[in-house]
């Protein structure tokens, strides 16, 4: 490489470091929160990625999630509550060489932001969704939200809320969908992989990141991420690889009829050509969806990147190529063209 095309690399693709995502003021969320480990582990994925920081917004909405925008040193916009997605939608068409991460939580995107977060994926604008799912509304102290477990007791709730909760997944999958993944907060390296191939994907990504309030719902994710559990009660899915688990790496799914089944290796004639191998791929999104449905005490909980297709070209591209083939074919080019049209209105 000659020292000009070197010198155009690094003006194209700076290198970058985590003192240049690093703010000036202090970080107010709870010690021990698990926002922490987001944060972090979205930094070292910008600075893997590399390009320049001024192409880089961060937008959100309410909650203790939608801080986010102050705490990296990037461009940001701090939205009103469950508006994120539609800002972001609009950051991206306006300039769709933006790289657009959306914050949000599981308040501010499963009730108020509802309509736009399940629209936004619909379209699949070419953004990232991180949303913060703590089960809780933590900024307001602790109200039950729509992901919140039937029966809890919260201050909203005294008694236990009646509500059958959301799973984000499959709200992804109902809305079209071409990326979900989900991942814990007590996984950074795991949620590095994860960040890094939602930043890479065309399109809408999704990643649910089960992250743990440790005021209002502390231990809420403590079936799948305590450390005597979370190997038999969680499974990393990674495409193109069976899907086994469990702490002796012994257990696995595979298809029974129209579900699935957890199977032992070696018992009962069972061996690793039995369990099913993971298309994340796969543009149906059947398997995808029964995936994200899977729960305890019968199934491990399924993270890791569980669907990821490019079946549909992303919305920002597409209507740039129609804004550019409008401006081609028309026949005003200029301000003197319109003037001399002819087609002027007489009052």
């Amino acid at each position: 490489m000659s020292n000009m095309n070197a010198e155009k690399e690094i003006i194209n693709n700076p290198v970058l470091t985590i003192a240049d995502f690093k703010i000036d003021g202090d970080i107010k969320w709870c010690a021990g929160c698990g926002d922490y480990a987001i944060l972090s582990s979205i930094k070292s994925v910008l600075v893997e990625r590399g390009g320049k920081k001024e192409n880089l917004v961060f937008v959100s909405g309410i909650g203790c999630s939608s801080r986010f925008p102050y705490y990296i040193n990037t461009y940001g916009f701090h939205g009103l509550h469950g508006r994120g997605a539609a800002i972001a939608t609009g950051v991206k068409v306006a300039n769709p060489e933006l790289e657009v991460w959306h914050i949000t939580g599981d308040g501010d995107s499963m009730a108020i932001g509802g309509n736009h977060f399940i629209h936004v994926i619909r379209r699949n604008i070419d953004m990232n969704i991180v949303l913060f799912n703590n089960k809780i509304y933590g900024l307001t102290k602790g109200q039950f939200s729509p992901t919140t477990p039937r029966g809890s007791i919260t201050k909203t709730s005294p008694d236990g809320t009646i509500e059958n909760p959301f799973k984000p997944g499959e709200l992804t999958m109902g809305a079209q969908g071409t990326f979900f993944a989900r991942i814990v907060d007590t996984e950074p390296k795991r949620m590095r992989e994860v960040f890094m191939e939602a930043a890479e994907h065309k399109g809408t990504s999704v990643v649910e990141v089960l992250q743990n309030c440790v005021i209002f719902a502390n231990k809420i994710h403590a079936a799948i991420t305590g450390k005597d559990v979370r190997d038999d009660h969680q499974i990393f899915l990674e495409h193109g690889k069976p899907m086994i688990f469990g702490k002796e790496r012994n257990k696995g799914l595979r298809r029974n009829g129209h579900t699935f089944e957890v199977v032992t290796i070696g018992e009962n004639g069972i061996t690793e050509d039995d369990i099913m191998i993971h298309d994340a791929h796969d543009p149906d999104d059947t398997t995808h969806y029964m995936l994200v449905r899977m729960t305890l005490p019968e199934f491990p909980v399924a993270t890791g990147v569980i669907r990821s297709c490019d079946y549909t070209d992303p919305y920002d591209q597409v209507l740039q190529e129609q804004v550019d083939l409008a401006r081609k074919n028309s026949r005003i080019k200029n301000m003197d063209d319109l003037i001399n049209d002819g087609n002027i209105l007489e009052f």
